[in-house]
């Protein structure tokens, strides 16, 4: 099984980035020990804003064909979103944006769990909501979604301290379904 993950986000030091590894580590160690996991970097990706003006003048920039290849590739993804504004971050609307072009069904149908962490009280409710919402445009397979709030409150620096994130994780994890198998 190969599992694509990413933070929707540019910070090199995202709480969303921390919360995208940890979930992965929980897949492969209670769900799919032999999974092959591969992240992403948004900052990998890094492109002109979109425009149609940039996009008849050159083309699909290489890089959002590269990003939706590694979409193609995977069985599944997990997926955190940093919710800035009450929306994505314009380095994941970029992307999107690019990768649009190329196939409205952005995420090709693959099965995604969602995450968000947010320093606030709503984690990530507006992000993950406009992602669900957003979803049958673009492809994508919400197979379950958790957004983690307080998060000085619920990551001790190390592993999730709250119970109630810990198993909504797990049971979003276990909600995956991967070439017609449950891995529940």
């Amino acid at each position: 099984m190969k599992i694509l993950a990413f933070a929707a986000s540019n910070s090199r030091k995202s709480i969303n980035r921390v919360l995208v590894q940890y979930a992965a580590s929980r897949l492969q160690s209670r769900f799919l020990p032999s999974a092959e996991v591969e992240f992403l970097d948004l900052n990998d990706y890094e492109m002109p804003i979109y425009s149609v003006d940039r996009e008849n003048a050159d083309g699909i920039h290489p890089l959002a064909r590269a990003f939706f290849a590694k979409i193609g590739g995977a069985d599944a993804l997990i997926v955190s979103f940093a919710e800035y504004n009450g929306f994505v971050t314009a380095a994941w609307k970029n992307i999107h944006d690019w990768m649009s072009r190329i196939d409205m069904r952005v995420w090709q149908d693959k099965p995604v769990v969602l995450l968000a962490a947010t320093p606030g009280p709503r984690a990530g409710a507006n992000v993950l909501g406009t992602q669900e919402l957003t979803a049958p445009f673009f492809g994508m397979d919400i197979k379950d979604k958790h957004g983690v709030g307080k998060w000085g409150e619920a990551w001790d620096g190390e592993r999730l301290i709250r119970e109630e994130d810990v198993l909504r994780i797990d049971e979003a994890l276990g909600a995956l379904s991967i070439k017609g198998q449950k891995m529940s």
